[in-house]
């Protein structure tokens, strides 16, 4: 494909708050071969550092992938702390973000994977990752230098107001998703741009990995594929959650496999009335494209 007369995105803003400091990207030196991986959050994040390790590691176990690929524009660890580390990594590099695109640094030189998923779905992991949070990971989001506005607090007892609140305040007490999902939407025909979506990683993760690996320009070693294939299963990854999550769990009650909860999607289906869920479907139908709006519930692209 030409790439000579592509318009790249450029970075249009700043993105701060209690998880956010969006100008660590400006100190990131990208490489030829680095790889982005970006979600809106809870979207399978963990699961593809994981499976993009596998590729990059040929099937290893036990790999470190939390400290293997961090998340650049968390505020912590601090700049001094992060950045080094990243720039001394000698493998190839496979970042994670949770930034709209005009918020952060494109690089034509990088490849970046974005993963959808219906964003109740979203709603129902981030509610479990923020109930089950405990004193550590409130002090290191409201207490670390450089706080950009609110702190964040304990949750509401009830995951329905949770959910009303998350549509009301678009994104409330998180980020907006329809900035996320809008954002990435508009640059996903660009040559170093991959969709994939929960959905369908559930549904054939064997296809979903060797699509990655094509796009990643990775040979598959078929004698590692069964290995391959094991250490990216929810159970394998629930069993050793200490080695892909961020700090080993040390942030939320109950530890890394609290944070690795359930994998499994439509939860909501037995706890939201239709009105509500119709909520959710008539706000998406406002904030985004029609063919948007059926990719992001369903993973099937118009």
């Amino acid at each position: 494909m030409d790439t000579e007369n592509i318009t790249w995105p450029k970075k249009e803003r700043e993105f701060h708050s209690n998880h956010f400091d969006s100008t660590m990207w400006n100190d990131f030196n990208f490489r030829d071969d680095d790889i982005v991986i970006s979600t809106y959050a809870k979207s399978g994040t963990t699961w593809m550092q994981q499976i993009v390790s596998q590729l990059i590691f040929n099937g290893q176990a036990g790999l470190e992938v939390a400290e293997m690929s961090p998340w650049i524009d968390l505020r912590v660890p601090p700049r001094d702390v992060k950045m080094p580390a990243v720039e001394a990594q000698e493998h190839r590099r496979f970042v994670k973000t949770h930034l709209p695109v005009d918020a952060l640094v494109f690089s034509p030189r990088a490849k970046y994977l974005y993963i959808g998923r219906d964003g109740r779905d979203v709603l129902w992991s981030m509610y479990n990752h923020h109930l089950n949070a405990n004193d550590h990971w409130y002090e290191a989001l409201n207490e670390s230098p450089g706080l950009v506005g609110e702190k964040i607090g304990k949750p509401v007892d009830s995951i329905v107001q949770y959910y009303h609140d998350w549509l009301d305040k678009d994104g409330y007490p998180w980020w907006s998703l329809w900035d996320n999902v809008n954002s990435w939407w508009a640059i996903k025909d660009l040559p170093n741009v991959m969709f994939l979506h929960f959905n369908h990683l559930k549904q054939d993760m064997p296809g979903e990995i060797r699509r990655i690996a094509s796009f990643l320009n990775i040979a598959i070693d078929e004698a590692k594929w069964e290995d391959i294939l094991t250490h990216c299963s929810f159970d394998y990854m629930k069993e050793n959650a200490t080695k892909s999550v961020p700090l080993g769990g040390a942030f939320w009650d109950g530890g890394a496999k609290t944070f690795i909860h359930k994998g499994i999607n439509g939860r909501w289906k037995d706890v939201l009335s239709q009105d509500e869920v119709d909520k959710y479907d008539r706000i998406a139908a406002e904030k985004l494209s029609p063919d948007c709006a059926h990719w992001l519930a369903t993973g099937e692209m118009s």
